[in-house]
C-alpha cells in the first residue's frame, strides 16, 4: 500500500507557529505539575494526599479540553506493616466520538520517584527551574513533560478554531512508579468499554538513545528475585563463633557469585534456550541506530564496557537477557568496624528478560540453579528463594502503519528519521494493553538521552517538550490521513 498523502503544510505551519508563540505558558503549565510532589513510592499520607491533588490538577486541565472524565476508584493499598492508603484514581477521559475519524489513546502517569535537595539536586527538585534550556524538575521527564505536552497538542488545535483530526482518550495513573497496582484489572474490565474503539495506545515514557529522535518497539521484562540464607535469627560475634559456623553471608556471596562470568554471561543452566534469535533485518536496525560509543562512554562515567561495538553493545542492551545483583538486606553497611556475623541476609538481583522467556520458567531455572550451588556447599544454613515480581517482555511490529505514521511524523518535525530501537528497561503496562487490547501499542519519546530520569537532576529540554507538543499534533493529523487512505482503498 503506499504512502497517505502528508498533512496540509499551511495547517502544520499554523500548529508550528501557535506552538512556538505559547510556548513559555507551556512551560509555566509544567511548572505548575511538577510543583506537586506526587510521590507514589513512599507510603505517607502527605504524599498520598498530593498524589490526590495532582490528580485533580490533571482532571481540571482534561475538563477545560471539553474532555469527559471518569475517575476510577481503586480503592485503598495495604502495606506489609498492616496499614492503608488510598490509591490515587484513575483518570479515564475522552474526547471526541466521530466514527469517521480514528481513535488514538494516549497513557501517561502523574506519579514520581522520590527526590530531595539533599540527595544532590543542584536546584529544588519540585521547582521547575530553567537553566540554558533545560527545564530541571522531578517528573520533567518522566512523566509529566509528556503528559503535559499531548495535552499542549490538543489545545493548540482549539485554539486555532481547527477541527481536532482524530478521537482522543487518556489513561493516566498515579502508581506507575510503584508497579501500576490495579491497572492490569482495569484494563481488562474496560476492554469492551473504554477501549473498544480505540485503534492503537501511545506510550511516552522512555528516553532517546543519543541526540536523534526515536520510535521504541520493545522492551525487555523483569523477574525479580531474593535469596535468604538464615541461620539463626540473632547475629554472632565474629570472637565468639568466627570459624565455626557456616556464616550466612559467606553462602549468599558464593550463591551470587555464581549466576554470573566475569563477561556478564549468566550461567543460569537454560536460561538462554528459548531467547528469540536475531533476524537479519534486527541487525540492520542495530546497524543504523546513530550511537556514538565514545559519547555514550563518557556519559556513563566508566572506563570500559564489556564489548567493543556498537552492534554488540545494543543487542546486549535490548535483545539479550542480562543479570543485575542489587544489594543486600541484613548486613552491616554502616560506616565503622562492627565485627558480627550477620545471621540473616539476603540477597536480591534481577533478570531482564527478552523474547520469548516466560517468567515461570525463569524462575523454575533460577530456583534449581541456586538450590544446586547451595547443596554443593553442604552449608547448615536454610535457603530460601522467591521470585517477586515477574513482567514479560514487549515488542511490536514496526512494519505497522502507526509506526509508519509516527515515523513520518517524527520527519516533519524533527526534519530527521528516528531510530528504530528497543528499550532495555520494562514498561509493564505496553504488553497488558497489546495481549489485552489486541490493538497496536507504539511508543513515542520525547526525552533525551541525559534526562536522568529516576536520578538527582532530572530534566526535559525545552526544545524536545515544545518540538515534542508539535510531534504529538502532527502524529494525530498523520492517523487521521491514514484513516482516510485505509477507508478509500479498494474492497
Amino acid at each position: 500500500m503506499s504512502s497517505p498523502p502528508s498533512p496540509p503544510a499551511g495547517l502544520v505551519q499554523k500548529l508550528f507557529r501557535y506552538i512556538d508563540l505559547h510556548q513559555d505558558e507551556f512551560v509555566q503549565t509544567l511548572k505548575e505539575w511538577v510543583a506537586i510532589e506526587s510521590d507514589s513510592i513512599q507510603p505517607v499520607p502527605r504524599l498520598r494526599q498530593e498524589l490526590l491533588r495532582m490528580t485533580a490538577l490533571a482532571e481540571a486541565a482534561l475538563r477545560r479540553l471539553g474532555a469527559r472524565v471518569d475517575l476510577v476508584d481503586l480503592g485503598s493499598q495495604q502495606l506489609p506493616d498492616g496499614q492503608t492508603l488510598p490509591m490515587p484514581p484513575v483518570i479515564l477521559a475522552e474526547l471526541g466520538n466521530e466514527p469517521q475519524k480514528p481513535t488514538v489513546c494516549f497513557y501517561g502517569h502523574l506519579d514520581v520517584q522520590p527526590a530531595a535537595r539533599a540527595d544532590g539536586w543542584l536546584t529544588a527538585p519540585f521547582e521547575l527551574t530553567e537553566v540554558d534550556g533545560k527545564l530541571y524538575g522531578r517528573g520533567a521527564t518522566d512523566d509529566k513533560g509528556p503528559v503535559v505536552a499531548w495535552i499542549n497538542a490538543v489545545s493548540a488545535f482549539q485554539a486555532l478554531e481547527e477541527d481536532l483530526p482524530v478521537n482522543i482518550k487518556f489513561v493516566l495513573e498515579g502508581m506507575e512508579e510503584a508497579g501500576s497496582v490495579a491497572l492490569e484489572a482495569l484494563v481488562k474490565r474496560e476492554k469492551d468499554g473504554f477501549f473498544s474503539g480505540v485503534d492503537c495506545i501511545v506510550i511516552s515514557d522512555n528516553l532517546w538513545l543519543s541526540q536523534r529522535p526515536a520510535l521504541i518497539y520493545g522492551t525487555r521484562g523483569n523477574s525479580y528475585f531474593t535469596v535468604e540464607v538464615k541461620c539463626r535469627d540473632q547475629d554472632f560475634h565474629s570472637g565468639t563463633f568466627g570459624g565455626i559456623l557456616n556464616e550466612p553471608m559467606a553462602d549468599l556471596v558464593a550463591l551470587l557469585g555464581s549466576l554470573t562470568d566475569a563477561s556478564g554471561r549468566i550461567l543460569v543452566p537454560g536460561i538462554y534456550d528459548h531467547v528469540a534469535p536475531v533476524t537479519e533485518e534486527e541487525r540492520q536496525l542495530y546497524a543504523a541506530t546513530d550511537l556514538d560509543l565514545a559519547e555514550f562512554r563518557r556519559r556513563a562515567q566508566v572506563e570500559k564496557f564489556l564489548f567493543d561495538t556498537k552492534e554488540e553493545i545494543l543487542m546486549h542492551l535490548w535483545r539479550y537477557p542480562s543479570l543485575s545483583i542489587h544489594g543486600i538486606e541484613g548486613a552491616f553497611a554502616e560506616p565503622g568496624t562492627k565485627t558480627v556475623i550477620p545471621a540473616r541476609v539476603t540477597g536480591k538481583f534481577s533478570i531482564r528478560l527478552v523474547p520469548h522467556m516466560e517468567t515461570p520458567v525463569v524462575g523454575r531455572q533460577v530456583k534449581q540453579h541456586l538450590q544446586r550451588v547451595f547443596s554443593e556447599r553442604n552449608s547448615s544454613n536454610q535457603m530460601a528463594v522467591s521470585m517477586v515480581l515477574g513482567l514479560r517482555p514487549w515488542v511490536a511490529d514496526v512494519k505497522d502503519r502507526r509506526y509508519l505514521a509516527a515515523k513520518r511524523a517524527i520527519e516533519t518535525v524533527f526534519g530527521m528519521e528516528p531510530d528504530v530501537i528497543r528499550d532495555g528497561s520494562t514498561v509493564p503496562i505496553a504488553q497488558v494493553f497489546q495481549d489485552t487490547l489486541q490493538k497496536t501499542v507504539l511508543m513515542l519519546p520525547l526525552g533525551a538521552v541525559d534526562d536522568g530520569e529516576h536520578s538527582q537532576n532530572e530534566k526535559i529540554n525545552r526544545r524536545n517538550y515544545i518540538e515534542g507538543s508539535k510531534l504529538f499534533a502532527v502524529f494525530f493529523l498523520e492517523m487521521a490521513q491514514l484513516q482516510e487512505q485505509w477507508q478509500d482503498r479498494p474492497a
